[in-house]
């Protein structure tokens, strides 16, 4: 079968290795899943392509321990994820965040959960449910494997953990992260436009709040509370986490992303404490 990257005209890619493996990376190599961010912005310098959705991973691996989402999962898989009647905070959020994207039937049958992560845009809403649901990444490499929760994944605009020749393998999310109440929300400068502003809020087993913050900031925010807090107490932890690194582009101004996280934050607080 050919691949339908054999049609993109990449002027400095001499070699595709299909399907690829760890140990085949070496310098000037770019691991390849959907493509949509890697043919969408190349990096520099980039000599050959190594080809992960040739390597047959099974898309979404349900288990009594979690839900692993392997990184050539794509949204499409997904977003038709049925699940179990249990698993309502994933059902909620994955709709909402794979609706996020705002692209066509395309895109989410060719983009990949771990394709968004890796790129590492404050808007990619991969990052937000996962992070939300309390993901946790297993990262493949030339010393081995290891695990890093999706929280500490990204570090930044464009940056994340990976370390040269690893590769992210999937994302698996706890049963426990699965179940319970869910609120969302989303701002935008235009109706179609990025997000600017990615919040998911969820109360955990034992009560409380999770909140997680997104797409404001460089890297994701989570804040834990063991018990509801209130709305003086919430504001000032986010403003305590988040600081001065409030994201600063051309969907949004520091100030006005800050503006909408409080408001929005005070909405998810007030819906999941009835």
């Amino acid at each position: 079968m050919t691949r339908w990257w054999a049609d993109v005209d990449l002027h400095t890619v001499v070699e595709v290795v299909s399907p690829a493996r760890v140990g085949d990376w070496r310098p000037g190599d770019a691991w390849l899943a959907g493509g949509t961010a890697l043919f969408g912005a190349p990096p520099a310098g980039v000599t050959r392509l190594l080809d992960l959705g040739a390597a047959g991973w099974t898309p979404l691996t349900p288990g009594d321990d979690g839900l692993e989402i392997a990184a050539t999962c794509t949204v499409a898989e997904l977003a038709g994820f049925t699940g179990t009647a249990a698993h309502t905070a994933f059902h909620g959020l994955a709709v909402a965040c794979c609706h996020a994207f705002l692209a066509s039937f395309k895109i989410w049958n060719v983009a990949t959960v771990g394709g968004n992560l890796c790129a590492a845009l404050p808007a990619g809403p991969m990052i937000a449910l996962t992070a939300a649901l309390d993901g946790w990444c297993r990262i493949l490499g030339p010393a081995g494997e290891r695990r890093v929760p999706v929280v500490e994944f990204v570090t930044g605009d464009g940056t994340t953990v990976l370390r040269d020749g690893e590769v992210l393998r999937s994302v698996t999310l706890p049963a426990e992260a699965l179940t319970g109440l869910t609120a969302y929300r989303r701002g935008s400068l235009f109706p179609h436009g990025r997000s600017a502003v990615l919040l998911a809020g969820r109360v955990p087993a034992g009560g409380g709040l999770v909140l997680t913050v997104t797409a404001a900031t460089p890297r994701p925010h989570q804040l834990r509370f063991p018990a509801a807090p209130g709305p003086a107490e919430l504001r000032a932890a986010i403003l305590d986490a988040v600081g001065d690194g409030w994201f600063d582009d051309v969907h949004g101004l520091p100030a006005w992303r800050r503006h909408l996280t409080l408001r929005y934050a005070e909405e998810i607080r007030a819906e999941l404490a009835r």
